[in-house]
């Protein structure tokens, strides 16, 4: 394991429960990109997702949790699919299946809107990674899952996660930021234009 204790609940899953989990993970979506592959979340992404939530990587992100934080954070998100219609996304190279990070059409507890969330190994940075995912994850997100409403909470603090809510052409909502009591910059995504493909989100 790369951080901390595996855990019983983080271990494989045995005899036909393996099957019908990957019965219903292949119904859920892939995205591609020129470069990527965006995939639901298999337990195996679990060990390399609490790597970046357990580091000062989720300094922004109320973080660094502990292991098991991690994994709540995990399994929330996870089951977004089942009660929302969307969900996480692992970021992976097309080419090598190497895993970058990832990104997120959710929402969790204190959340006031479905958010466009995204966190990357530092090693991915640098290279336009998140945002082509993240910019795939909003197609999807407004154009098919049919959402009217994705913004992205980032901390005041946060300039890299500004800068690519900018370059995702997502912009600032002051009425949205007065909902919380506490910092937050919330920015709005505005559709796409597609004609979406599913229930829109109410």
């Amino acid at each position: 394991m790369t951080t901390g204790t595996a855990y019983p609940w983080e271990q494989p899953i045995p005899g036909p429960a393996a099957d019908f989990a990957a019965t219903l993970r292949d119904r859920l979506p892939v995205l591609t990109t020129a470069r990527l592959t965006l995939r639901p979340l298999a337990l195996e992404d679990f060990d390399d997702y609490a790597r970046i939530l357990t580091t000062e990587r989720a300094r922004y992100m109320d973080g660094p949790d502990t292991r098991v934080e991690a994994w709540a954070d995990f399994t929330g998100a996870v089951a977004n699919w089942l009660l929302r219609g969307h969900g996480p996304f692992a970021v992976t190279l097309s080419a090598t299946g190497e895993t970058l990070g990832y990104v997120t059409v959710q929402m969790e507890a204190g959340d006031q809107e479905p958010e466009l969330g995204f966190f990357f190994h530092a090693e991915a940075e640098g290279n336009g990674y998140a945002f082509e995912a993240a910019e795939a994850a909003r197609d999807y997100a407004l154009d098919v899952a049919g959402l009217t409403r994705l913004v992205s909470y980032t901390d005041p603090d946060n300039a890299r996660a500004a800068r690519l809510a900018e370059r995702l052409g997502a912009f600032r909502d002051d009425l949205a930021e007065a909902r919380f009591d506490d910092p937050v910059a919330v920015y709005r995504h505005a559709p796409t234009g597609g004609d979406g493909g599913m229930e829109a989100y109410a």
